[in-house]
């Protein structure tokens, strides 16, 4: 796994990043916007594509009262269904790229690379963090 990069400003709460993404993902992510303009990502919460954050062109797919942007990577939001988020709100969602093809509604499909979630439990001073900026 590569290491996670410092998220784009505005992103962190708390002085904490809820979503980064590693070198990796920052570059197809720029690959991408090269091609297809601003983007947006949404962690999938099952059913054809599985778990994976999926990119779309910005505004492609609606979100409402049943999504909260978690953060931007690549200066990209990333929002997550609230459902999603309950189950992995203990963690730092870390995105990055592995050989194979993505998701079929995920524009990064014809790259022969996908975009994964990995993540990592927050310690005990970023978990304070996070709820004394009521984001937990």
């Amino acid at each position: 796994m590569s290491p996670p990069a410092s998220p784009s400003a505005g992103s962190a709460a708390g002085g904490v990043s809820q979503v980064v993404a590693t070198p990796a993902a920052l570059a197809l992510i720029a690959q991408i916007k090269a091609q297809h303009g601003a983007l947006m990502f949404h962690q999938s919460g099952g059913c054809c594509d599985g778990s994976a954050p999926m990119c779309y062109p910005a505004g492609d797919l609606l979100t409402g009262e049943g999504d909260r942007l978690l953060g931007d990577i690549g200066g990209m939001p990333f929002y997550i269904s609230t459902s999603q988020f309950e189950y992995w709100k203990h963690t730092q969602l870390i995105i990055d790229v592995v050989p194979g093809r993505g998701g079929m509604f995920s524009l990064e499909g014809a790259s022969g690379q996908r975009f994964l979630t990995r993540s990592r439990l927050y310690d005990d001073a970023e978990w304070a963090a996070l709820e004394a900026a009521g984001r937990v």
